[in-house]
């Protein structure tokens, strides 16, 4: 368990307040939750650097103007409250109960209540730009209480009263800014709301106001979107004063979530508890619809924004600009900037550069170049060394090196140096495209220009060349890293062992490996991975393993998508035993073994027709808690049906119904499969009936005449054509098809010509060369009255018969 502490002062507590009984248990499940197996490590560097990070507009944020820092103080929160304008400073906790958990919003919605909101605000209130973040100073995470508050969470496990009496005398000397620091320091933010609430149900120790909003700062860069609406609903019972920026923070976690619905209507919430919204509040309304691709309700939330007098500024516009962008809208992002200076807002360098981003991922050079005058002449902002490493950065990670060139050089010309990163950037993008050549020239005028490559460099150089085939060309580049003074890195020479890899020289790579620490290099991870993947790719499945128990010995973990790669190879080589082992292993270091990695055991079993193994195996997950899926139901099934064991496949079945799991259409087609081979038409019917009650599939009952059709019981396939003649759908059609040719060939034309009568009077056209062979057939037969029946039924409906095609005229 997770702080579960001592709880006798709380429950005393709760009995001499009956009234509080209530909120007492409602926090008890925060208490007695399972334990989460995550590390929490002190991390006293590490602290937030914006009050809603929005990345892409970071230097809009700069000119904003911010409160005093003691807004939060909690003597006179109330007051400055009331002056703000706000008539309720107290939410009420009904209110929260709106944002529900499980309500999302599809793309169709067009209900504009929440947006609406704006509307009832007082228009005569002023420019309210809300309270300032929260800094917390570097000293305050070094402080001594912090880091030993921080090691004692780091304890939990092994959690006691003593260390729990301890916890509680350092938590009441902390001050609340040091309290911030210990929320802010975990790296596990469910650890951090924990400690939070625990901290909260503590005797004689009340949270700050200012705690409460690092705790939802905290959790809005998180989806814990719940914890952050529950922390809303203990501020209005702990009468602490809700601010815009507390509900911003809740939208945001809500947004992060894929939760727009209730992102929206936490403004709802805010209109009830009677707060006004500000600035930022409706620049956080903006940014979430535009991540959600909401770029016409953003729009008419900003048209509310300015009647009710909250005037937009230049980070409102830029996230409009970024919204017109991401819809290709380029001539709205282009009207928007011009209209700024006209509304009071001059447009900046990011609204200019969210422009260029989109205009060189599609290499529009002519139009950049436009923009970059328009820029200049409308607004006065010149092209500094930053604009111009920003084109040269975009158009070369979109591939566009020949245009990021002129640039450079247009750079060079107005007496900017582009440093070696944009150099580089451009010697990369080269090389993604093969040319070589190109690249090798940029780094020689690197050294010209005083502008020596790094390792980045040569790196970008080396994988080039690998990727065109040049493994030796690559080694030579290699040394002249140490030549010119550099030393390859990781990354370099995982480059060259992917290149040899990639080249059929596994061997050579792993050898080069093995040397790393004579070469003064480390190989990580993907290092590992790319050696192992080309030795399996050369069906070297031994090394790979090696490789692999390598890896983990040096504490790296393979994905459970490389352990299955590896798996299938050797199930596939028939070493289905050998697989098993591995995966053994890599469950025993503790390595991430999924489901799928046991399905694939379990499938190479059943593909030897071992099929007690893989009983066995399947017996093992349930051991080793995992679950199985219905791609692992579906192997076994198939596999005990095949040895013709069908009363434990139909077990296995209703095993996998029970346990909840959804049957895939693999599952249908291998059900049919076996039950119409062996002839038991009426266990199947039974089984599909239950199938399908758990999970619809439209194209069962098709399945199981064409099948029927196959192993020639015509006559059980014609007694289910009523189910399939209920929707009269082209499916249903080709499967009636299916019929008729099975009866022309079985030499029964009369069964076949009712079969199409059926598809007439269900308003089914039957093929017309099908039929007109049905009609032959009959006529032959001297059947001559239903051959012109059918055809009649054709020229009924407006269809013209093929030439030489008659309705004989007897009577």
């Amino acid at each position: 368990m997770f702080f579960v502490f001592n709880s006798h002062h709380a429950i005393r507590k709760a009995i001499a307040n009956p009234h509080k009984v209530a909120d007492f248990f409602q926090l008890r499940p925060s208490v007695f939750g399972i334990d989460f197996a995550y590390r929490s490590t002190c991390n006293i560097c590490g602290h937030p650097s914006a009050l809603i990070l929005f990345n892409s507009f970071s230097s809009s944020l700069a000119s904003r103007n911010g409160e005093r820092e003691d807004f939060y103080d909690s003597n006179d929160g109330s007051k400055k409250f009331r002056l703000m304008g706000f008539h309720d400073a107290e939410c009420k906790s009904s209110s929260f109960d709106e944002i529900e958990g499980d309500v999302e919003c599809s793309d169709s919605d067009n209900d504009d209540n929440d947006i609406l909101v704006v509307n009832s605000v007082n228009r005569n209130h002023g420019q309210n730009e809300g309270v300032r973040k929260i800094e917390i100073e570097e000293e305050e995470f070094r402080h001594p209480l912090v880091r030993e508050i921080c090691r004692l969470i780091e304890l939990r496990s092994t959690w006691n009263p003593k260390l729990e009496g301890e916890m509680r005398r350092l938590l009441r000397s902390l001050k609340p800014r040091q309290v911030c620091a210990v929320l802010q320091s975990q790296d596990d933010e469910r650890v951090a709301l924990k400690f939070f609430y625990w901290a909260d149900r503590q005797w004689r120790y009340r949270h700050n106001p200012i705690v409460y909003y690092a705790m939802l700062e905290v959790l809005s860069k998180t989806k814990l979107c719940q914890g952050a609406r529950r922390v809303l609903r203990l501020m209005a019972r702990r009468g602490i004063v809700c601010q815009p920026e507390a509900f911003a923070y809740a939208m945001v976690a809500y947004s992060r979530a894929g939760k727009l619905r209730n992102a929206m209507q936490v403004l709802t919430v805010m209109q009830k508890a009677g707060i006004e919204p500000n600035l930022l509040i409706c620049n956080t309304t903006i940014h979430i619809l535009i991540m959600a691709n909401k770029l016409e309700k953003a729009l008419r939330f900003l048209e509310r924004m300015k009647l009710v007098g909250i005037t937009p500024d230049v980070l409102t516009y830029n996230c409009l600009i970024k919204g017109y962008c991401d819809v290709h809208q380029i001539d709205g992002a282009m009207e928007l900037i011009a209209e700024m200076p006209l509304k009071g807002c001059s447009p900046d360098k990011v609204s200019y550069y969210t422009v260029l981003g989109f205009l060189s991922k599609y290499k529009r050079i002519k139009e950049i170049k436009d923009l970059l005058e328009k820029m200049m002449k409308d607004n006065k902002l010149f092209p500094d060394q930053v604009t111009y490493n920003t084109l040269i950065h975009m158009l070369s990670k979109h591939g566009h090196a020949d245009e990021a060139i002129e640039f450079l050089r247009e750079a060079e010309e107005r007496g900017f140096q582009v440093d070696k990163v944009g150099h580089s950037a451009i010697v990369d993008s080269f090389c993604k495209q093969g040319k070589i050549e190109q690249a090798k020239a940029i780094v020689n005028e690197m050294f010209t220009k005083g502008c020596s490559p790094d390792v980045v460099t040569y790196t970008a150089v080396v994988n080039g060349l690998c990727k065109v085939g040049q493994v030796e060309e690559a080694k030579k580049m290699l040394q002249q890293m140490y030549k010119h003074g550099y030393k390859p890195n990781t990354v370099s020479y995982t480059a060259l062992l992917n290149g040899l890899c990639r080249n059929g020289k596994s061997l050579e790579a792993r050898e080069m490996m093995n040397m790393s620490e004579e070469d003064w290099w480390t190989p990580n991870a993907i290092t590992y991975s790319v050696v192992m993947h080309g030795l399996r790719r050369e069906g070297k499945l031994a090394e790979a393993c090696d490789v692999v128990r390598e890896m983990l010995r040096k504490g790296f973990f393979p994905t459970p998508v490389e352990i299955n790669l590896l798996i299938n190879s050797l199930c596939w080589e028939g070493k289905t035993v050998d697989a098993k082992i591995f995966m053994e292993e890599c469950l025993k270091w503790g390595c991430a073994v999924n489901a799928v990695n046991f399905t694939t055991v379990i499938h190479g079993f059943c593909r030897k027709d071992n099929i007690d193994a893989a009983l066995s195996l399947l017996d093992d997950m349930y051991l080793n808690n995992k679950h199985p899926d219905a791609v692992t139901y579906t192997t076994i099934i198939n596999a005990l049906a095949k040895k013709g064991r069908i009363e434990e496949a139909t077990k296995f079945t209703l095993l996998m119904l029970k346990k909840g799991l959804d049957p895939t259409p693999v599952t249908y087609r291998t059900v049919i499969h076996w039950y119409c081979q062996i002839g038991k038409v009426e266990n199947l019917l039974k089984l599909l009936d239950k199938m399908l009650s758990r999970k619809k599939c439209r194209t069962a009952y098709n399945q199981v005449i064409e099948k029927l059709c196959s192993f020639g019981d015509l006559e059980a396939a014609d007694k289910l054509l009523g189910k399939v003649l209920r929707t009269a759908s082209r499916i249903d059609a080709n499967t009636c098809h299916v019929l008729m040719e099975s009866y022309l060939s079985k030499g029964i034309p009369l069964s076949s010509y009712r079969v199409a009568v059926r598809m007439f009077n269900r308003n089914l056209i039957p093929d017309l060369e099908l039929c007109e062979k049905v009609s032959k057939k009959l006529t032959l037969e001297g059947k001559s009255e239903e051959a012109d029946n059918l055809m009649l039924r054709f020229v009924e409906r407006g269809n013209t018969l093929h030439h030489g095609q008659h309705i004989s005229q007897s009577s």
